[in-house]
């Protein structure tokens, strides 16, 4: 086996048996990492930034277009919304109600339907994007009635700090995915959370999807 597939397996083992997508994080590596990656059996690839990654998608065979999903996991600044649209098949870090419509209205303009997750920063972090567990209860209702986008679940990013902060955290986000499904009778399927330092703590909090680059690249 090769290191990617080695710490796949790793990365499996340590998530059995819970089902959480291994999401494989590229931003850092170029396409040949990302094609050895789908080598290994990975079909889901994350990105940060819009204009990097649609230039590394370009020049996949197109096997691997067909078959991959695409995520974007970094902030989507609004003047990039147009071409994030249509080419990410999720948009994982919406953080505010204008760009929700921002990205319901591109979506339209394409006559497409644009799935989303809706970033939280539970942890209140000064400058980290994201709502607020205030925010997103006021807005949760006026973006899910949005055209052209379907929100699919939530996403956050932890801070670095202790297990049991990274615990409270992720229990946390949890709870907000159940009550905003029961407030609003409205199902989210996805719960994004945990990365190369904190997944293992994520996944037995619920997290459908985990965020990987160095444990799976180096």
């Amino acid at each position: 086996m090769n290191t990617i597939e080695q710490n796949l397996s790793e990365l499996r083992n340590d998530i059995a048996p819970c089902k959480a997508k291994i999401i494989a994080v590229t931003k850092y590596f170029g396409a040949d990492k990302l094609i050895e990656a789908y080598d290994a059996g990975l079909r889901d690839f994350a990105e940060n930034r819009v204009q990097d990654a649609l230039e590394k998608f370009k020049g996949l065979p197109e096997e691997i277009k067909r078959n991959s999903t695409f995520h974007l996991i970094g902030h989507l600044q609004t003047n990039k919304v147009k071409k994030a649209v249509g080419n990410f098949d999720l948009i994982q870090s919406v953080d505010s109600l204008r760009l929700a419509k921002m990205i319901s209205e591109a979506a339209q303009q394409k006559g497409i339907v644009q799935k989303i997750l809706l970033q939280v920063n539970n942890a209140n972090e000064e400058g980290k994007t994201g709502f607020s567990k205030e925010e997103l209860k006021r807005d949760f209702k006026e973006i899910i009635s949005l055209d052209g986008i379907k929100v699919k679940g939530l996403m956050n990013i932890a801070p670095i700090t202790t297990d049991t902060e990274l615990q409270r955290l992720f229990s946390d986000m949890a709870s907000l995915k159940k009550e905003l499904e029961e407030e609003n009778g409205y199902g989210l399927s996805e719960l994004s959370m945990g990365m190369s330092n904190d997944y293992k703590i994520a996944v037995h909090n619920g997290s459908t999807m985990i965020r990987v680059g160095r444990k799976l690249f180096l």
